[in-house]
């Protein structure tokens, strides 16, 4: 399958790679290096028409989806997204997704290429989801996201009313709606656009729904604008070390079909601050069995930008093998003074400071590996030292005020 812009990535020397049945941009002529550091240091445009939105509609949808999504959404209001887990009755995730209440018994979720269908099914099996309409979006709307710390200065020129449009817009809200023709947040040329302050990259940024046919319109827009910022369009490769250093995950490969628990996305579930379940959802009963033995997944930073093959690679603690890699990739906006990791957006960063990069990503092991433990990455070609860490690249932008 192919998106709206297919023909624009090639024109621009795209290479084209399979990602969830569509044909995606992996990286332009510039490079996933120059393309991660774009984001970082002002803007950068990719393509992600290929995820997929559901409407969700119906009597009692927000008490049936607080219950069919880890997240508690019943107090979600109007305007404000939320991150969660659709988990299937052993506690394993069939997707996550951003849920966006449009109305009391509207509300809309975004999933993974190729998932739209198997989300529907799935949730009409979930104890009473049978009586809702489920409508799928998938390829009848587009999606751009548009990322870095110059993203709000770019997109003020292109909204109607940008004063309007932006007031009270922090992280993770939304204004417009999935039914194009319903929403009142338009472009300057009169498209009707959601447009949501979320992304994937950890950096201050929005996700823009439009109709099909204005896609290539936008797209050369906002390029255009964004040129003197030094924006420049991007492909899979910088998404992915761009969410890795942010720890973000990517559904299927860093949560799947394993026990969404003993994760670094505790805000996923209803947890307390003493990390009890505070509410029921769909797979709690399993997770409840299980969170005491289950694998840990743990965020790590390597010591150079050099990686291993994740396919083939094992953990090692202490020369003993204790689990396997999830994802590895290189940031190459980050490095290590002293020992410790800056960024390129660290404040206290030395004046002229270059970083040459660093392994990082998410392993899933046996037992709980506290901030700091030394592990090995190890596969048939080198070992690599790592450390288990909290956090990976500081100083990230999403959180930023709009001003």
């Amino acid at each position: 399958m192919r998106t709206i812009l297919y023909d624009v990535h090639c024109s621009l020397g795209g290479t084209m790679v399979d990602f969830g049945g569509y044909d995606m941009p992996l990286w332009y002529p510039s490079g996933a290096v120059k393309e991660h550091l774009a984001v970082l240091g002002g803007a950068g445009l990719f393509d992600t028409s290929h995820m997929a939105v559901l409407l969700v509609e119906g009597a009692g949808v927000r008490k049936f989806l607080n219950y069919a999504v880890t997240k508690e959404i019943s107090d979600l209001k109007v305007g404000r997204a939320g991150y969660g887990l659709i988990l299937d009755e052993r506690g394993f995730a069939v997707d996550d997704t951003i849920v966006y209440p449009l109305g009391e018994e509207r509300f809309g979720l975004v999933v993974n290429a190729g998932m739209s269908g198997k989300v529907i099914e799935h949730l009409k099996k979930v104890p009473g989801g049978s009586g809702f309409t489920y409508v799928d979006l998938a390829d009848k709307i587009a999606k751009l996201d548009l990322q870095g710390p110059k993203s709000y200065e770019i997109m003020r020129g292109l909204v109607a009313g940008p004063e309007k449009v932006f007031e009270k817009l922090p992280y993770f809200t939304f204004k417009g709606d999935f039914d194009l023709a319903k929403s009142a947040v338009k472009l300057t040329d009169g498209t009707p656009i959601l447009l949501s302050r979320t992304g994937y990259t950890g950096e201050l940024g929005f996700e823009i729904f439009l109709p099909l046919d204005k896609a290539r319109e936008l797209w050369l827009k906002i390029v255009d604008a964004g040129a003197r910022f030094g924006l420049i369009p991007c492909g899979l490769a910088a998404r992915d070390s761009l969410r890795a250093g942010a720890v973000l995950p990517l559904s299927h490969q860093d949560i799947g079909h394993w026990h969404f628990v003993n994760t670094p996305w505790p805000w996923a579930l209803p947890l307390s601050p003493e990390g009890k379940f505070t509410k029921d959802f769909h797979g709690r009963a399993e997770l409840e069995k299980v969170k005491d033995s289950a694998d840990h997944t743990l965020p790590f930073v390597g010591f150079d930008p050099r990686k291993v093959d994740e396919k083939e690679a094992k953990v090692m603690l202490a020369d003993q093998p204790v689990g396997t890699i999830l994802t590895v990739v290189a940031d190459m906006a980050i490095g290590r003074i002293d020992g410790k990791v800056v960024g390129l957006a660290s404040p206290d960063k030395p004046e002229g400071w270059t970083p040459k990069g660093l392994v990082c990503g998410f392993v899933k092991v046996s037992k709980n590996l506290a901030p700091g433990t030394p592990i090995a990455l190890k596969d048939s070609r080198r070992q690599l030292k790592a450390e288990i860490v909290s956090d990976i690249r500081p100083g990230r932008t999403a959180r930023r005020p709009l001003k």
